[in-house]
């Protein structure tokens, strides 16, 4: 059930009824935007810089005497971990661009559920590019069959560390 109360002065929407309060936070829908808001901006940080230090790296191959000696299909992986690895940058880069356009518009709780959203997608392209990269590198570094086979169980492992044990502790330890 849903209620008013004065908080600092000013009267907020009480979401949820008692029972739901005394289990989680006693925070308006305002409130629990805001901090979710400063959770979802600390996860972003870490994600920006890995995908900003790997998207720098490949802008650099391209102007290197090794990659006009690189194999068709070697320079075909790149400039699909280049346009993944950008794609993931603006993804990730998107919920500040987002936070900042609809600020002051009342709107943050739909604006969390957007930029989180995005942050999925920026994972995912993340995923993609990282996956990518270890593919190009190994094959140039390698030229061994096996490469496809490691990749794939890295790529598990980033499926499993990234995806399947937080959806698993979600499932597991909440009732949402």
């Amino acid at each position: 059930m849903n209620r008013l109360c004065t908080r600092g002065g000013r009267t907020v929407a009480v979401i949820g009824n008692d029972a739901e309060r005394r289990r989680g936070r006693n925070e308006t829908e305002e409130e629990r935007a805001d901090r979710m808001w400063g959770e979802l901006i600390q996860e972003i940080r870490v994600a920006q810089t890995g995908v900003q230090i790997l998207f720098r790296f490949l802008l650099t191959v391209v102007f290197t005497p090794r990659y006009a000696r690189l194999e068709d299909v070697d320079q075909v992986i790149y400039i699909v971990t280049v346009v993944l690895g950008a794609c993931a940058t603006g993804a990730l880069i998107g919920p500040v661009s987002l936070h900042r356009l609809v600020s002051g518009r009342r709107v943050k709780p739909q604006a969390v559920q957007w930029a989180s959203r995005l942050t999925v997608v920026g994972l995912l392209l993340l995923l993609a590019t990282m996956t990518a990269s270890l593919l190009l590198i190994l094959r140039v570094a390698t030229h061994d069959a096996f490469v496809p086979y490691l990749v794939a169980a890295v790529v598990a492992w980033y499926g499993l560390c990234w995806f399947i044990l937080p959806l698993w502790t979600r499932r597991r330890y909440t009732s949402q």
